[in-house]
């Protein structure tokens, strides 16, 4: 062979070599193409059946037979579509504790069960009072502009009102695993000084004051048991071991009630999550209050959204089976 052919060869075999390289690497390519735009669809569905989630909740909330609507103590609701399940989850705030309206005792008690040492707990509790209150006078390990300042920060209590949960991040001492996990506890929603035992998340309840895990869920069970037999909600017995509330007639309540229920505006939170047959899922955290808008308009204002974004963990575990109130077949609120 000349030395020309055997170059010729050589060259054809590279050229070959390429073409089989970028024939690989167009087949790797066409299969990402197609995985991403088929896990596209999969959210977008997954998404589109989480909405339908928080419509459908919109109207059970609002049913005008007592034993059907839907509880808002933390209960959760099932509904089955063809190829797909939404979870519902609902939480009144009135079953939480208000930052801006609960004393320093229902905040230290609810503070005791925090992931950090008791000194950064009474830490905490005196810079959330120093920071909702209108004055700079500091409080015994409390924080106010000079704390803020030695701490290297460049911002101060605001001396008002929360106006949002998420500005519990700024209060110093404040840190992300905290903040995590008091997030679903609290609010600034209720108005009121004591917490709706009767609207309370199990979760909740477990941190209040003085509060009896096994009476507790004693209660949880009896109220789940209620509303999965279509029963009237159970009175809320005496769960604290700290007494009762004085000059209240009928069931005891225990010192962590709440003061008058018939005032509160109706704002709740509504979790769903999707989950797809394919495994897809996708999770709206709404935070909504009834509307007074004219008739025709959506009955509910949405105050908060977020996708995707998981508090408390999947509605799809074991530990929230436990929490199901009712299974529901999509048809049921087609007309």
């Amino acid at each position: 062979m000349t030395r020309s052919g055997g170059f010729a060869l050589v060259l054809v075999l590279w050229v070959l070599s390429l073409l089989t390289i970028m024939a690989g690497s167009f087949a790797l390519s066409m299969r990402r193409e197609a995985g991403i735009t088929a896990g596209s669809s999969s959210t977008a569905q997954a998404a589109a059946v989480a909405e339908s989630g928080l419509a459908i909740a919109e109207l059970m909330v609002m049913n005008p037979d007592q034993l059907q609507r839907w509880h808002t103590d933390g209960s959760i609701y099932q509904i089955d579509y063809a190829d797909s399940k939404v979870r519902v989850r609902l939480l009144s705030e009135t079953g939480k504790v208000d930052l801006n309206s609960a004393d320093q005792d229902l905040l230290q008690g609810l503070m005791v069960h925090a992931p950090v040492d008791a000194e950064l707990q009474t830490k905490l509790v005196n810079a959330i009072l120093d920071w909702r209150d209108g004055d700079d006078l500091v409080r015994i390990d409390g924080a106010e502009k000079e704390e803020y300042k030695d701490a290297g920060l460049s911002y101060q209590p605001r001396n008002k009102p929360f106006q949002s949960i998420e500005e519990l991040q700024l209060v110093l001492g404040m840190n992300e695993q905290i903040f995590k996990w008091i997030e679903s506890l609290v609010t600034i929603h209720s108005g009121q000084p004591k917490v709706d035992l009767a609207q309370a998340a199990k979760e909740v309840l477990y941190v209040l004051p003085g509060m009896d895990t096994g009476l507790v869920d004693e209660y949880i069970a009896a109220r789940q048991e209620s509303a999965i037999n279509g029963l009237p909600a159970p009175a809320v017995p005496v769960l604290s071991t700290l007494g009762t509330v004085s000059g209240q007639t009928g069931v005891s309540m225990p010192v962590t009630a709440v003061n008058d229920a018939t005032k509160q505006e109706v704002v709740m939170t509504v979790i769903t999550e999707a989950l797809l047959d394919d495994g897809s899922t996708a999770t709206i955290d709404a935070l909504i209050k009834k509307s007074n808008s004219p008739t025709g308009m959506s009955p509910f204002q949405v105050l908060k959204w977020q996708r995707n974004v998981e508090v408390g963990g999947s509605l799809f575990i074991d530990e929230k089976d436990a929490l199901l109130v009712r299974q529901y077949a999509e048809p049921e609120f087609n007309n």
